[in-house]
């Protein structure tokens, strides 16, 4: 990978400082529910203001449209980023069409303040990656910073245009991803294992099709198990499955072949006659699935196959649960592997990377959520990432 520049590369002192930040947090009758990407973002403030420079955030909130929303508006979330910081935090209610009276305000600003800006989408040029929006974004500021990384695969103004017009650097947040993600499958220890779940095989061809070239064995759960099990020849009942991809599915097993991948699928499953939680529920081998039920979780053969295979491993890449984790007992099988990969990480014996909104879910309910070596954030910006995609907002940061 490519050096990308960090904040060492960069001199704050004094400078009024634009950081791309992800503020695009849950919130709820006015309050933050979730602060966790607004937590990993206060280190690179601290480092800012320490040495008397203003940092200015620059996000997102929400799909406001290019109109100015005031249900989308960021000064909602300031009080979260004040609680984060333990430091006061000023909003500037921003018209990104002339931003005048903003670097006016960000002048006035006393050293080593900490100032939010209003929702970069409240202007259409944002999402289009306006170089003219870009233009009086840069003339805030005299340094630039990109702590978020979820926002990485997007091509907006606010993050890849306007680290071209400054002197740039990655955030630690944003570094410390980075760094994750090279040793999850840029360069990472071998043996190497991915774990892939989720709904549909339809929605992570791309994933799968990069994966297979890369790791040693892909471990496959959750519903897209099912299409792959069907492609086999086996009934999977009334389980959701895509059964028109069978023949993709039997392709991407042929090139896994050929890339000497091993494929795991599900040896058993847990199989349920009504999509509820703690429905009645029996454990069924894979090539004997009831017509009438729906396969719902892997079942315990699986669950300790899956394990043996984690033994052999050490790094594992981890996106997409291995079956209805939303609900008990259907949450066992993501449980168990979620915690066992934890034990071994924790021991020191496996490097793990997880992330995507249903796989830190997961691993919240798990109770394991900090107990992996890096847990991502970032949705979007993480699938692309394990697609083998370029980020436009990380590549505008090379050295």
């Amino acid at each position: 990978m490519a050096a990308f520049k960090t904040l060492d590369d960069l001199d704050f002192t004094g400078k009024r400082v634009l950081v791309r930040a992800d503020l695009n947090v849950p919130v709820a009758d006015g309050r933050v529910t979730d602060a966790t990407r607004i937590e990993r973002l206060i280190p690179t403030l601290r480092e800012i203001v320490k040495v008397d420079g203003k940092a200015i955030i620059l996000s997102h909130f929400g799909r406001p449209k290019g109109k100015v929303d005031p249900e989308f508006s960021l000064e909602q979330v300031v009080p979260a980023v004040v609680e984060a910081l333990g430091h006061p935090v000023g909003f500037i209610a921003t018209d990104w069409t002339d931003v005048t009276r903003v670097r006016q305000a960000i002048d006035e600003a006393p050293p080593g303040s900490v100032l939010v800006l209003e929702n970069t989408r409240f202007h259409p040029g944002e999402e289009k990656n306006d170089p003219e929006l870009a233009q009086r974004m840069a003339s805030l500021g005299e340094l630039y910073v990109n702590d978020a990384f979820s926002a990485a695969h997007r091509a907006h103004a606010s993050t890849e245009a306007v680290a071209r017009l400054l002197p740039s650097a990655a955030g630690l947040a944003m570094q410390e991803e980075l760094i994750a993600l090279e040793k999850g499958l840029g360069n990472p220890q071998r043996p190497v294992i991915a774990i892939v779940g989720g709904a549909k095989v339809s929605t992570k061809l791309e994933l799968l099709g990069n994966l297979i070239g890369k790791v040693d064995a892909l471990v496959i759960g959750g519903a897209m198990a099912n299409t792959f099990l069907h492609a086999g020849g086996l009934g999977v009942g009334k389980s959701l499955a895509e059964k028109d991809l069978a023949e993709t599915a039997n392709t991407i097993r042929d090139k896994a072949d050929a890339a000497h991948c091993a494929i795991i699928l599900p040896i058993d499953a847990t199989v349920a006659w009504h999509f509820e939680a703690n429905a009645p529920h029996r454990f069924y081998g894979a090539d004997a699935i009831d017509p009438d039920g729906m396969i719902l979780d892997v079942g315990p053969g699986s669950i300790e196959r899956i394990k043996g295979v984690i033994d052999e491993a050490r790094t594992i890449v981890w996106n997409g649960p291995l079956g209805a984790f939303e609900m008990t007992p259907f949450d066992q099988g993501t449980v168990e592997i979620a915690r066992y990969v934890a034990a071994r990480t924790k021991a020191g014996k496996l490097v793990s990377v997880a992330g995507g909104g249903d796989t830190v879910a997961a691993l919240a309910n798990a109770g394991v959520k900090d107990e992996f070596t890096y847990v991502s954030t970032a949705g979007g910006a993480f699938l692309e990432w394990m697609e083998g995609k370029a980020l436009p907002g990380v590549e505008a940061l090379r050295g």
